[in-house]
C-alpha cells in the first residue's frame, strides 16, 4: 500500500474530509480497522469462465434485433481481446465465434490439468479445439456439441450485466487462475493459495481408485500427485461428499480472520440440510439445470473450507442464530447461502463474505449458463446497493476455472512443475526444471474475468495489473492486517488488486439492473434508491 493513499495522517485527514458528506460520518467510524476504506468485502465466486468467452470484444457488442443491446459509454477503455487477426485468421483448428442468447447453455469443456496445458502449446495458443473441446458424443439438452465449440464466446448482448458492471465500475484483463486445473484447485487458491498438501482418500469409492499417501488416481484420472491436487477430488470434512475425497493441511485465510477475530463466512446454495441420515448431513436441494435434467444446488468441491478441518463443517450445522453468523459457533463458519441474508436482514453483515450460487446459477457450463448466473449475480448486487453498508463495501466477482474456453493469452509461467500430468512445454515438462520446488502447481492458469463494484472502484476502468486467483486472498490479508500464510501460499507472489479502486475519489454509485436482460434500470450516484 503506497503511503499516501491511507497510510499518512495528512493523507487519511484529506480523505475523510474530501468523503465525509458523500459517505457519511460512519464509513469513517471503523477506518482504523482496515488499511483501506472497505469494511466489507464479498466475494462472488462463480464457475468455469475465460476472459475471452465472456470479454473479447468488448465494448463492441453484434446488437442483433431481438436481443438486448449494448453501446459503450463514451471513453470506454478497451480490453486485450481478439483482434480482427484472431477472430479471421486463428492459429487455432477452428475461428472464434459468437454464441447468442438462444445458445446460452453450452456443453461443458475439457479443463483438466494437463488437458490445458496441452492447449497452450508452449505458448502457441493453438491446440484449443484438439485438447480442451467437447466431444461430439456430449449434449447440452438437445442440442449436439462439438469440439469447435470451444471456441465461442458472448458478448453484451448475453452477457449484458456483466458489460454494465465494467462500464460503471472496475475490471481486470490480466487476471489468471493460479494454476491450470478445474474446479478443486482454483476453490482451494482462493482461500490459501496453496493446492500442496493433500492427504487422499478412496473411502468413499466403491472401485477403480488407487490412494498413496501422495497420490490419487480414479478411472485413469489422476486428482492428486505428490501431494498436490490437480483435479476434483472432493472435501475430506463433509458429509454431502459422494466420492474420493481429500483432506488438505496447512492454514487458509479463514484460519487468519479468526486469529483477529475479524467476522467471515463461506455462503454456498444448498449447503443447508435436507435431512439427516445416520448422523450425517444429506444435501437433497436440486433445481433443474440449463441442459434440462436436474442438478444438485450443492457440490461439495466447490466448497474449500471443507478441505481443512480447522474450518469445515463437516455435518452442515446452521448457526445458532443471526447474531452469530461470521463468529465461531456450531457452523465453523460455513453456512446456507439463505444464512447470509438472514444476518444481513439482521443487521449482520460480516466483514468478509463468500458466496456461491446453487449450481444451476453459478455459470458452470453444462448444467448451468450466462443466463441463469446473470440473475443470480445481479440479485444479489442489487440487493447489497440498498443496505447501508454499501458506502464501505467491495463486490469481486471472480471465476475458479476457464472451463477449457479458448483464451488467447498465454499466461505468464511463476511456477514451473515437472510430474508426469505436466505437459505446457514437453511431455512432463512445465517451464524449467524445479527440482527442489514443490511440484504439480504450474501456473499461472487460464485467464479470467475479474470486477470490482464499489463506490470504491474506478469508474468505467480496465486494470491491466498482473492478478491471480491468491490476489484476492492477498488483499484480504493486507486490508485486515492479517499477515501472509506462508508454506509456500502463492500469496507471496500474487500481484495487488487495489489499482482496481480510487480510495481518493469515492462515488456512492449504485446501479441497478435488471436481472432477466441485464440493462440499467437505475443509476444513482447520490445515493438514493432509484429503480
Amino acid at each position: 500500500m503506497r503511503p499516501e493513499r491511507w497510510q499518512t495522517e495528512p493523507g487519511r485527514l484529506a480523505l475523510m474530509l474530501a468523503v465525509g458528506a458523500a459517505l457519511g460520518a460512519a464509513a469513517h467510524a471503523q477506518a482504523a480497522d482496515t488499511a483501506t476504506p472497505i469494511q466489507h468485502l464479498v466475494v462472488i465466486y462463480q464457475e468455469n469462465v475465460s476472459f475471452d468467452h465472456y470479454f473479447a470484444t468488448y465494448p463492441r457488442a453484434a446488437n442483433p434485433p431481438g436481443e438486448p443491446a449494448f453501446h459503450a459509454r463514451p471513453g470506454t477503455p478497451s480490453v486485450n481481446g481478439l483482434t480482427a487477426a484472431l477472430l479471421t485468421n486463428n492459429p487455432n483448428a477452428a475461428q472464434p465465434f459468437r454464441l447468442d442468447r438462444s445458445r446460452a447453455a453450452t456443453c461443458d469443456q475439457d479443463h483438466n490439468y494437463k488437458a490445458e496445458q496441452q492447449g497452450y502449446n508452449a505458448g502457441l495458443v493453438n491446440k484449443a479445439v484438439e485438447s480442451m473441446g467437447t466431444g461430439a458424443a456430449s449434449r447440452s439438452g438437445n442440442t449436439p456439441c462439438s469440439p469447435t465449440d470451444v471456441m465461442g464466446y458472448f458478448d453484451g448482448n448475453t452477457v449484458t450485466a456483466l458489460w454494465n458492471y465494467a462500464q460503471y465500475f472496475a475490471m481486470n484483463d490480466n487476471h489468471f487462475g493460479t494454476t491450470f486445473g478445474p474446479s478443486t484447485p482454483g476453490a482451494l487458491n482462493l482461500v490459501s493459495g496453496q493446492t500442496h498438501g493433500a492427504t487422499p482418500s478412496c473411502a468413499l469409492v466403491a472401485s477403480g481408485c488407487t490412494a498413496t499417501s501422495d497420490f490419487l488416481s480414479v478411472g485413469g484420472s489422476v486428482d492428486v500427485i505428490q501431494g498436490t491436487v490437480i483435479s476434483d477430488a472432493q472435501p475430506a470434512f463433509d458429509d454431502c461428499s459422494s466420492r474420493e475425497t481429500v483432506a488438505m493441511s496447512g492454514p487458509n485465510v479463514g484460519d487468519l480472520l479468526n486469529r483477529q477475530g475479524i467476522t467471515w463466512g463461506f455462503f454456498q446454495g444448498g449447503f443447508k440440510p435436507t435431512a439427516m441420515k445416520n448422523g450425517k448431513a444429506v444435501c437433497g436441494a436440486s433445481h433443474t439445470g440449463s441442459d434440462g435434467r436436474p442438478k444438485g444446488d450443492y457440490i461439495p468441491h466447490h466448497q474449500p473450507f471443507q478441505y481443512y478441518r480447522s474450518t469445515s463443517n463437516p455435518h452442515h450445522l446452521p448457526p445458532t442464530s443471526p447474531a452469530m453468523v461470521g463468529r465461531s459457533d456450531q457452523a465453523n463458519h460455513q453456512y446456507d447461502l439463505s444464512d447470509f441474508w438472514t444476518a444481513v436482514a439482521a443487521g449482520n453483515l460480516p466483514a468478509v463474505s463468500f458466496l456461491k450460487a446453487a449450481a444451476f446459477q453459478d455459470g458452470h457450463a453444462g448444467y448451468s449458463d450466462p443466463l441463469a448466473e446473470q440473475r443470480f449475480i445481479v440479485d444479489t448486487i442489487n440487493r447489497l446497493q440498498q443496505l447501508p453498508q454499501w458506502k464501505d463495501t467491495a463486490v469481486v466477482i471472480a471465476y475458479d476455472d476457464s472451463d477449457g474456453w479458448y483464451d488467447h493469452v498465454m499466461p505468464p509461467i511463476v511456477n514451473t512443475s515437472a510430474t508426469s500430468e505436466d505437459a505446457l512445454t514437453s511431455e512432463g515438462a512445465c517451464g524449467g526444471s524445479n527440482p527442489d520446488g514443490i511440484q504439480g502447481r504450474c501456473g499461472y492458469g487460464p485467464r479470467l474475468p475479474l470486477l470490482v463494484i464499489s463506490p470504491w472502484a474506478n469508474q468505467n476502468f480496465v486494470d491491466h495489473s498482473l492478478t491471480d486467483q491468491s490476489s484476492i486472498l492477498r488483499f484480504i490479508e493486507d486490508n485486515w492486517r492479517l499477515g501472509r500464510l506462508g508454506g509456500g501460499s502463492f500469496d507471496a507472489l500474487a500481484g495487488s488488486i487495489e489499482n482496481m479502486f480510487d480510495f481518493r475519489h469515492p462515488l456512492p454509485r449504485r446501479v441497478f439492473l435488471d436481472p432477466n436482460t441485464g440493462l440499467v434500470t437505475g443509476l444513482d450516484d447520490e445515493g438514493n434508491v432509484s429503480h
